[in-house]
């Protein structure tokens, strides 16, 4: 198989407060809206080497099961900032026994969100010849 490109797809129910969530708490930029008649029905992020999209509609919804991976550059300052903004934290920040700094937070839908800092001392950052 030859992938070509990639994407995390969540259907939400309230499209409007998602948008909100994932545009103006987490800060992400959009790649692409989508939708017909001048009606968005979906919306579509940038996410380091791949993209999220949110769209709309009847079905099941993605938070059961589905855990997004974000890396960060600086835990501390995200904790803080979506903290003050109202976000639900699952565990607050700390270094987990595989070595990474990880905080978990929730989006409006239940959705669970890792942040992950990458220490200098893990062998992430380090290429083992």
């Amino acid at each position: 198989m030859d992938v070509l490109g990639s994407r995390v797809i969540l259907r939400v129910p309230d499209l409007a407060r998602s948008r909100a969530f994932y545009e103006g708490t987490l800060g992400l930029s959009i790649y692409r809206e989508y939708g017909a008649g001048g009606v968005t029905t979906g919306v579509v992020y940038f996410l380091g080497g791949g993209y999220l999209e949110l769209t709309g509609g009847d079905g099941p919804l993605a938070a059961d099961g589905v855990v997004l991976w974000l890396q960060v550059p600086d835990l501390a300052a995200e904790e803080t900032r979506l903290t003050a903004a109202g976000v639900r934290v699952l565990a607050p920040g700390r270094r987990m026994p595989w070595g990474l700094l990880e905080c978990w937070i929730e989006d409006p839908d239940g959705v669970e969100l890792r942040l992950v800092e990458v220490p200098p001392d893990h062998p992430i950052r380090r290429r083992l010849d």
